[in-house]
């Protein structure tokens, strides 16, 4: 059975769609999380570097939620506005799941995003 996942450590969803599901207690997704920070409602302030860090605080939320983190994760999709950003968004990105078992990841440059976000990463984990 579908479990819809809920934390107010992460935005609440903007529309018609759950932080995240679990799957019969086996897999997690996350839906896409911008650098909007839940008390505020407002982008994280300092571009970038602020958003990637706060995007993956509140996936880390999601994740938490879910009762998983981010060593569980095996999928994971970041969306840019720039693919310039893409070594700051990888140095911070890496902080989160290091190199003994990193996730398949897929990185894609988009024409733009909700809230003029300038990231969006979800990802898919095991429960």
């Amino acid at each position: 059975m579908k479990r819809v996942i809920a934390t107010k450590d992460a935005p609440a969803a903007i529309g018609s769609y759950s932080q995240g599901t679990a799957y019969e207690g086996k897999l997690v997704f996350c839906a896409g999380q911008i650098g909007i920070d839940p008390r505020t409602g407002e982008l994280a302030p300092g571009g970038i570097e602020a958003q990637t860090e706060r995007a993956m605080k509140n996936l880390e939320a999601v994740l938490e939620a879910g009762l998983t983190s981010f060593i569980n994760v095996v999928k994971v999709t970041i969306y840019l506005t720039d693919m310039a950003d893409f070594p700051v968004v990888n140095q911070i990105y890496g902080r989160y799941f290091g190199e003994d078992l990193p996730p398949a990841r897929s990185t894609v440059q988009v024409a733009a995003l909700p809230k003029g976000a300038l990231i969006e990463i979800e990802c898919i984990a095991a429960a």
